[in-house]
């Protein structure tokens, strides 16, 4: 089996942490804490080098902290994919992360842009991000970096969703699934990242930005980078989480139900930092954060059951 490669050996990706430094030593590999993180870790022993597709959010963030502990720092490789529909704060946010757990991060350049199935964005959008990603690592990385097989981090609840076409995609290339496959919840996932010290353990879910526009209206890099400097623009305004809806000339803010009256009392910043992102009006949704608000009307309930 081939050596991990070195950042020259694979020219459309990057290994650095946030500001451009070597990612940090790895603590405890192969100490491993009892129960949960021991099954995960019995499912990802003898895949070494393990590439875990990553996004910095808490289950990729886990299960990647988990694979360090159980392969150890030089046998895991988080793959972090970028495009314009990556939030440019989640992707300084996943640096930081990786960088905490000890683990390195190669970015590789996705292109689900290119595709007219992705930007016709029926339901169905997920699957040919996914794909595309998958794709990209098997064709690029794969044999470049001597991985002998790559991971996601869908857990328990995600696996019964009908929302989730992307698992499909995950199927097709063989990518392995740990966390479901030990039966692990979203709840259950978040308290092994606090066990281990993971510092996304509490970090509400941060879908990609692609999300934001209604099914069946085009996803463009123009629209995407509204979203992105939109929401931005509230994080800096001090909310906690928020999503803006992509409905033209209006931005359809929903944030955290107990963050809506203060949205109200800061109706002029708010207003500002959308029009800002070249949005002409501002609506707060009063039903606060809505995941799935797009999709779930749009696919069969009763997938699972």
């Amino acid at each position: 089996m081939s050596t991990p490669a070195t950042t020259s050996s694979v020219p459309s990706a990057t290994v650095r942490d946030a500001g451009g430094e070597p990612a940090g030593e790895a603590s405890g590999a192969g100490e491993l804490l009892p129960g949960d993180v021991e099954r995960v870790g019995r499912l990802l022993s003898g895949h070494a080098p393990l590439g875990v597709a990553y996004s910095g959010g808490v289950d990729s963030a886990t299960l990647l902290a988990v694979a360090v502990r159980t392969l150890g720092a030089d046998g895991v490789v988080a793959i972090l994919g970028v495009s314009p529909s990556l939030a440019s704060d989640e992707r300084t946010a996943a640096h930081e992360t990786a960088r905490q757990i000890g683990a390195r991060v190669v970015e590789v350049a996705t292109h689900e842009g290119d595709n007219p199935a992705y930007r016709a964005n029926g339901p169905d959008r997920c699957f040919h991000c996914k794909d595309e990603l998958f794709t990209r690592i098997s064709d690029e990385l794969v044999v470049e970096l001597g991985l002998a097989a790559v991971a996601y981090g869908e857990n328990a609840d995600d696996a019964l969703r009908p929302d989730r076409p992307g698992a499909q995609a995950a199927t097709n290339h063989r990518v392995l699934r740990p966390l479901a496959e030990a039966g692990l919840t979203k709840r259950d996932v978040r308290r092994i990242a606090r066990e281990l010290g993971v510092r996304v353990a509490d970090k509400p879910a941060a879908p990609c930005l692609a999300s934001r526009i209604p099914h069946f209206e085009e996803v463009t890099p123009e629209k995407l980078a509204q979203v992105d400097a939109a929401e931005s623009a509230l994080r800096r305004l001090g909310f906690s989480d928020g999503r803006v809806r992509h409905h033209g000339e209006v931005a359809r803010i929903e944030l955290p139900a107990d963050e809506i009256v203060r949205a109200a009392e800061l109706h002029d910043e708010v207003h500002a930092a959308v029009t800002a992102a070249g949005f002409r009006f501002a609506a707060v949704d009063l039903r606060g954060i809505q995941s799935g608000a797009f999709t779930l009307p749009l696919v069969d309930v009763t997938h699972g059951r």
